[in-house]
């Protein structure tokens, strides 16, 4: 039997890629050209001179999505190239037009600057209505995102951060009504503190959080060591840890209500789930292969368990919460997405699982729900114009 990988492979070669340029309108006679073209398309051009702010009613600036990538950190690939990224880029702007009806472009740049790419991406600016950053590693990654954030006049947002933080936080609000839980009694540790993990962190903690471990390839992350941390860890030791404990993620599990792990393979044992308060939580989301696996965790004594995975219940995927959130963001002319923003979009993915449908299994919207994206849609455009 064929495998996915060979599947796939042969069909990116079938297709030659997988995205195309659709014109909206046909070009089937000399009045045809006139408009779309010369002579015609001079007069948008001087109404859009006259007032800058025309270029989202006369272009496609309104519904459009740059989707940027150096090939530095390519899903569980790691450093591969603009090239090899490319496929992976393909892919996001897919899903931008299938989930949310957005002309999404792959742009992969040629190089790992942190300056360079920004500045590439201001001069890109001026042709889409959002940039989606993608695939880029941590910490060069927030530098690069929050730099444009500032200097950009368009919504920016590093998706490996802050989709998996918006589905995660959607996820944890529900999967606490399940196990009857406050989200402000709980305590929650942390594996991974780069890109995705330092935004969940803040992102729970903004949801009310208040004991948080982190950990990452060093250790326990605390404010004693505060001066060998990066900008990006030093963040996160002012908000976890809130007693400065040295101890191990074992340690550390034993005093927690909830798991999230976006770190690596196999680092949480049956026995480290089963140290956990009663009717733990546990969210293992390293991909391919989780930190632990689905089974060893229910096995374990989890209550709900969810993973990256489509192959069993509870699926994170950022899916859910991108197309939506901009598809919000473009329709409110937002100039930024917000933090308000993430958690209006993380509590609309959440409401739309009724408490009487709420199960072990069934915390969060499954991909393919319909619902999902308008109702982040209206959700972060409310909170855009407030």
């Amino acid at each position: 039997m064929e495998s996915v990988y060979e599947e796939a492979l042969r069909m990116h070669e079938k297709y030659k890629g997988k995205v195309a340029v659709s014109p909206k309108v046909n070009v089937q006679n000399a009045e045809d050209l006139s408009l779309a073209y010369t002579p015609g398309v001079a007069q948008p051009c001087r109404e859009i001179v006259k007032d800058r702010e025309n270029v989202y009613k006369y272009t496609w600036k309104s519904n459009s999505v740059a989707v940027v990538t150096d090939g530095t950190a390519v899903l569980g690939l790691g450093d591969i190239g603009p090239e090899a990224a490319l496929p992976v880029m393909e892919g996001k702007a897919i899903l931008f037009k299938e989930f949310a009806d957005i002309d999404a472009v792959p742009i992969c740049l040629d190089t790992k600057d942190p300056k360079e790419i920004i500045d590439i991406v201001k001069k890109l600016a001026p042709t889409f209505g959002g940039i989606n950053l993608e695939d880029i590693s941590a910490p060069r990654c927030v530098e690069i995102e929050r730099t444009l954030k500032k200097e950009c006049n368009i919504p920016v947002f590093h998706d490996d951060q802050h989709g998996t933080a918006i589905v995660l936080s959607a996820a944890l609000i529900n999967a606490l009504k399940v196990v009857k839980k406050d989200i402000n009694d709980i305590t929650v540790v942390v594996s991974g503190t780069g890109a995705a993990g330092s935004s969940i962190i803040h992102m729970i903690h903004d949801l009310g959080v208040k004991e948080i471990y982190g950990f990452n390839i060093n250790g326990i992350v605390t404010k004693e060591d505060y001066d060998q941390y990066d900008f990006l860890t030093k963040e996160i030791s002012e908000i976890t840890n809130s007693e400065g404990k040295r101890m191990t993620m074992a340690e550390a599990m034993k005093e927690a209500d909830v798991f999230i792990g976006v770190s690596a393979p196999g680092l949480v044992t049956k026995e480290m789930v089963a140290s956990m308060k009663e009717n733990p939580i546990v969210f293992p989301m390293a991909n391919p292969e989780p930190e632990i696996t689905y089974a060893d965790a229910i096995e374990a004594g989890a209550a709900v368990v969810g993973t990256g995975r489509s192959d069993y219940p509870n699926q994170i995927n950022n899916v859910l919460a991108f197309p939506g959130l901009f598809r919000g963001a473009l329709d409110a002319r937002a100039p930024q997405i917000t933090e308000s923003m993430k958690v209006a979009a993380a509590k609309g993915i959440a409401s739309l699982i009724k408490d009487e449908e709420l199960s072990k299994d069934y915390i969060i919207p499954r991909v393919f729900d319909p619902r999902v994206s308008k109702v982040v849609a209206k959700a972060v455009a409310i909170e855009a114009e407030k």
